[in-house]
């Protein structure tokens, strides 16, 4: 499936990835020639001592082999030196690449920071956290950023969901600039209250049902092996366009997940007699609490988050090698990944995260081998 149309932000630019088909470089939202970033926003989580050590090496490969690289990072008091500030905002400064240091919460909160329009592609490194987000480790950063400053960079857009909220009456809570963008969940929750909540369902405007449970999840496909996993939602591609909703303990045997289209609008009103409040969750954060009579609207967002892909980096490998690029989805026995291109992080991940269909045995095999003593 064709991801979602990226509306552009006059106040980002969003540089091209490589046309695997035709080998050609265009920009990905305007089909202008490609040009390589000329502004990068790092971002990462608290600056421990590997952080710290890791950011002073991917600061000065920058400043060294790219020397005309605008620098940003937000604006906190452990800012590095000789970056410059950048503050979120509609007036925000051009970035043409997003560099995470950290987990999954760091891209979560990398991608909350550009809430008002495009996002500008993601490359992601792991600090020796796992995740299903974090393609890269902090060892291969030079190779990915010569994947994305060659134009040879991959690209999974993943969707977002826009949330607006909504009073008694109907009429929207805050502006339309304060609608969420959404990367994994919206969750509504009982939170402390010991009663069940009672959330009136409606898609598209038509009334689906009356859950009467501990809440609701609506999700996009990258939210599907997050709080959806482990309430019971099915694991989805992250490439599809598809959104979920999941219940949370729900007081009935036959309250199954549903996946709806991307075109859908899902209502999420708490019922007059409901006995509880509901907390509203977005990634992990409160946001608003809705009392009986207001509601939530989920839909599809137009500004999905552009993550690089770590087949990427297959490609350099490849192509300075001499040799022909391989299109077989197998590679050879001891290279990383598949051809590029070929998105096939998520397949590496649902294995190595979480154990897919793993049995019993196949579990005690994987101790017995990660202990050093098989063969």
């Amino acid at each position: 499936m064709e991801p979602e149309p990226v509306l552009e932000n006059p106040g980002t630019r969003v540089f091209a990835v490589c046309d695997c088909t035709n080998g050609e470089k265009k920009d990905s939202q305007n089909n202008t020639p490609w040009h390589p970033p000329r502004s990068v926003l790092l971002v990462n989580k608290l600056r421990t001592e590997p952080i710290i050590k890791a950011i002073d090496d991917l600061l000065l490969h920058i400043q060294k082999l790219y020397p005309d690289v605008k620098i940003y990072a937000e604006d906190r008091p452990d800012i590095p030196d000789g970056v410059q500030v950048w503050r979120p905002g509609q007036n925000s400064a051009p970035v043409d690449l997003v560099i995470t240091l950290g987990g999954d919460g760091t891209i979560l909160h990398a991608a909350s920071l550009f809430s008002h329009g495009a996002v500008p592609p993601v490359l992601s490194f792991s600090m020796g956290t796992l995740g299903f987000l974090l393609p890269f480790h902090i060892d291969d950063y030079a190779k990915g950023l010569k994947a994305v400053f060659d134009g040879k960079a991959t690209i999974l857009h993943r969707m977002r969901l826009s949330c607006s909220f909504y009073d008694q009456d109907g009429k929207k809570i805050g502006s339309d600039e304060d609608a969420w963008q959404v990367m994994n969940e919206i969750a509504l929750h009982r939170g402390s209250s010991p009663h069940l909540n009672t959330i009136d369902i409606y898609v598209d405007g038509q009334h689906l049902t009356e859950s009467v449970s501990d809440g609701l999840i609506v999700s996009t496909p990258t939210g599907s092996t997050a709080y959806s996993l482990s309430a019971g939602g099915p694991i989805v591609h992250p490439s599809l366009s598809a959104v979920l909703l999941v219940p949370i303990c729900p007081r009935s045997l036959s309250f199954r997940p549903l996946v709806f289209p991307s075109s859908s609008s899902i209502t999420l009103r708490i019922g007059d007699k409901s006995r509880a409040a509901a907390g509203v969750s977005v990634d992990g954060r409160t946001v608003q609490v809705l009392n009986p009579g207001e509601s939530v609207t989920v839909h599809a967002s137009p500004y999905p988050v552009p993550c690089i892909n770590r087949s990427s980096i297959v490609d350099i490998a490849s192509s300075s090698t001499g040799d022909e690029q391989d299109d077989s989805p197998l590679r050879s026995e001891g290279s990383e990944g598949v051809g590029p291109g070929k998105e096939d992080d998520w397949v590496r991940d649902i294995n190595n995260l979480l154990q897919y269909n793993a049995t019993f045995r196949s579990k005690a095999l994987l101790r017995y081998s990660r202990s050093g003593n098989g063969s």
